[in-house]
C-alpha cells in the first residue's frame, strides 16, 4: 500500500520503520526534517505527499491537524484513507471528517505511550474507513480496536478513558508521596493495591451510591485530609478537587431533596 506520513518526529519515525518493514512505500513530509527514514520517500509538502497515497496518516501536534487537512483532502484521490492521529478534541475529529468529501477520514485514538511500545502501542479508530486502516496497522503489529460511529468517536472514547486513567495516577501519587511523607508509603500501597484488585463493578456501582449518598461527611473528612497534607508538606490537588466534587454532590442532593 502506498502510505504517506505527515510528521516525522520519534512517533513518525517508528510508524514509518514499521510499515516500510511490512512491505509498504512510504513518504513522509515534515516542514522540520531534512531527511526521510531508510527506505522513504521525502516529500516537499504535505500536498506532495498525499495526492498518491492510499492511506494518510497525520503525526503532528493536535495544532497543526486543520492546516494540514485542509492541505492533503482537496488533492487525495477517492475512496483512499486519512488517518489522523493528532489526538485532537473529538468536536474537530467531526468538523474535520464533515470536510473530507470522497475520502474517507479515519479518527485514530492512540492508547498508550509510542515512544515505549512503538508501533504495538494500542490504537482506537472510527469512521469509515477505519476496518481498511485497522488492516493496515495489523501488517505492523499494531492491534487497532474498531468502534462504531463517525470521526470523533475514536476520540471521545480516549479522553472518557482518561477521566479515570490519568485521573488515578493523579490520585495514586498523591496518596504514596503523602503516605512516605508520614512515613507510612508500604501500607498505603498495599492499600491502593487491594482496591485495584477488587470486584471492578460492584467498586463502581459502591462509588456512585455511596459517595453522593454520603457527600457531607466525606466532603469534610477530605477538607481534614487536604488540612494533614499541607501539614505533612506535599501536594494535595487532588484532594482538594474530591472535597470540592464532594460538596457540589451534597449541595445537588439537598437542591433535589426541595
Amino acid at each position: 500500500m502506498k502510505c504517506a506520513l505527515i510528521g516525522l518526529g520519534e512517533v513518525g519515525q517508528i510508524y514509518a520503520a514499521a510499515l516500510l518493514d511490512a512491505g509498504h512505500q512510504i513518504t513522509g513530509y515534515d516542514p522540520f526534517i531534512s531527511h526521510a527514514p531508510q527506505g522513504a520517500l521525502l516529500a516537499q509538502s504535505a500536498a506532495e505527499a498525499a495526492k498518491d497515497a492510499d492511506m494518510v496518516l497525520v503525526l503532528t501536534g493536535a495544532g497543526a491537524a486543520p492546516k494540514v487537512a485542509r492541505e492533503c483532502l482537496p488533492v487525495m484521490k477517492p475512496g483512499s484513507g486519512y488517518a489522523d492521529l493528532t489526538s485532537s478534541s473529538p468536536k474537530t475529529m467531526e468538523e474535520l471528517g464533515s470536510t473530507s468529501g470522497q475520502v474517507n477520514f479515519i479518527d485514530v485514538a492512540i492508547l498508550g505511550p509510542v515512544i515505549a511500545q512503538g508501533a504495538k502501542t494500542p490504537l482506537m479508530a472510527s469512521g469509515q474507513g477505519a476496518a481498511s486502516f485497522a488492516d493496515l496497522l495489523a501488517t505492523a503489529g499494531a492491534p487497532v480496536e474498531v468502534v462504531e460511529g463517525g470521526p470523533g468517536s475514536a476520540m471521545a472514547h480516549k479522553l472518557l478513558r482518561s477521566v479515570f486513567t490519568k485521573g488515578l495516577a493523579s490520585v495514586v501519587i498523591e496518596a504514596v508521596r503523602a503516605g512516605a511523607a508520614a512515613g507510612l508509603e508500604p501500607w498505603i500501597r498495599a492499600e491502593i493495591s487491594k482496591m485495584l484488585a477488587g470486584d471492578g463493578q460492584a467498586t463502581i456501582d459502591r462509588f456512585l451510591t455511596g459517595t453522593a449518598k454520603h457527600a457531607v461527611r466525606r466532603a469534610a473528612e477530605m477538607r481534614s485530609t487536604s488540612g494533614y497534607l499541607e501539614d505533612l508538606g506535599v501536594p494535595r490537588e487532588m484532594t482538594n478537587a474530591s472535597a470540592s466534587a464532594m460538596e457540589r454532590m451534597a449541595l445537588d442532593n439537598k437542591m433535589a431533596a426541595g
